[in-house]
């Protein structure tokens, strides 16, 4: 007998703890959701095009000016070699024999900040850094920028939808889990209330198991999502790199606090229920 409880309660932490996970990884997009946006949008590159004439120093001392601007993440200096280098490794080698002089200027790869990548920003941005005379060009992709940020809308709209339906699908399941462990001690939630125990007697001991399952599948499902990142982080360490130590810690806790309320919850009610019953209605 003792051994199918312990199975039993294996199998129910195992099952509270595969759903715990599926919280953990909504509440890491949720968390992160800002953090993910920010990152694609400060990764959307602006070509600053020097005119003709620029030199190389007259580039750099234009660099220097607006790598310190309220807007700039991060200014890159494109030397004439490098930016045919580039272009070579698009075009083909021989791109340039069409051509009696290199078409190449030296330019400025910029990022801007996240707040500064939306449409009325970005046109601001751009005559700002036209007025220099040493600029002949500001290019961007402006569909980019506008489907950038109409699908980041609706990516978080969805994703707001999708945690709202797997929190509640999550306190159905553990919920579901929970009962049927209770269930199957039913008849000695019976004879406690035979000799006389009150509701918060026979409660406390059941209580007191749900915040430690809810404490070990809480661990249990942190562990398994640590694994999980580890396993995916080869293919997207950049994007790793929005996720910092106090959103993990976060998540962490939200896990945990998911599991021991939705845990304690539902013990409370299914003990409530079954010291209600008749004895004959325990066999049903």
């Amino acid at each position: 007998m003792g051994k199918r409880l312990l199975n039993a309660y294996l199998s129910s932490v195992i099952s509270i703890s595969l759903v715990l996970l599926l919280i953990g990884v909504a509440s890491l997009l949720l968390v992160n959701a800002k953090g993910v946006s920010d990152y694609f949008k400060e990764n959307m590159k602006i070509s600053v095009m020097m005119k003709p004439d620029v030199t190389d120093d007259q580039a750099q001392a234009y660099l220097a000016s607006i790598s310190d601007k309220p807007y700039t993440n991060t200014a890159r200096f494109i030397s004439r070699e490098q930016g045919i280098s580039e272009m070579q490794e698009l075009l083909g080698e021989d791109f340039l024999d069409v051509f009696e002089s290199s078409p190449i200027p030296v330019s400025v790869d910029l990022t801007l900040k996240a707040a500064y990548v939306s449409a009325d920003s970005l046109d601001v941005v751009k005559a700002e850094l036209e007025t220099s005379p040493v600029v002949s060009e500001v290019i961007y992709q402006r569909s980019l920028v506008d489907k950038l940020n109409s699908n980041l809308g609706k990516v978080s709209l969805v994703l707001a939808v999708f945690i709202a339906l797997l929190l509640f699908i999550s306190f159905v399941l553990i919920n579901n889990t929970v009962r049927l462990n209770i269930h199957a001690r039913r008849f000695t939630i019976h004879t406690m209330r035979m000799v006389g125990a009150t509701k918060r007697f026979i409660r406390a001991p059941f209580l007191g198991q749900a915040v430690f399952q809810g404490l070990i599948a809480g661990l249990l499902a942190t562990l398994m999502l640590t694994g999980l990142l580890f396993a995916v982080r080869s293919e997207f360490s950049q994007l790793f790199s929005v996720f910092t130590l106090d959103m993990m810690l976060t998540v962490v806790g939200v896990v945990l606090a998911c599991g021991v309320v939705i845990c304690v919850i539902s013990t409370y009610f299914v003990v409530n229920k079954l010291v209600s019953l008749r004895k004959s209605e325990l066999y049903y």
